[in-house]
């Protein structure tokens, strides 16, 4: 979430090639790729579908699970945010 989408491309090559059988993405997330303002900065926080750009990138990856987090949730607290499980057919 805080890194330039201009650099995604190479950031998601890295994620594929160190994944040997599983990635897990947990971000925030957004059908259409939003900038937000981040403690008064812009440029550094963005929202986007980051599973779905990476199994468009590496159509080797499928999806097996996915969720949401919720910040009111007593038990996990946390950001809301979506996670998706990816699996790396081989």
């Amino acid at each position: 979430i805080h890194i330039n989408p201009e650099m995604l491309g190479k950031i998601y090559e890295k994620h594929e090639k160190a994944s040997k059988k599983y990635l897990l993405i947990a971000e925030y997330y957004s059908r259409k790729p939003e900038k937000l303002s981040y403690r008064g900065f812009e440029d550094l926080l963005y929202k986007r579908d980051f599973a779905g750009e990476f199994m468009d990138k590496f159509p080797r990856f499928k999806l097996l699970d996915y969720g949401f987090v919720y910040h009111r949730d007593s038990n996990h607290p946390q950001d809301d945010i979506n996670w998706f499980l990816l699996e790396k057919i081989i």
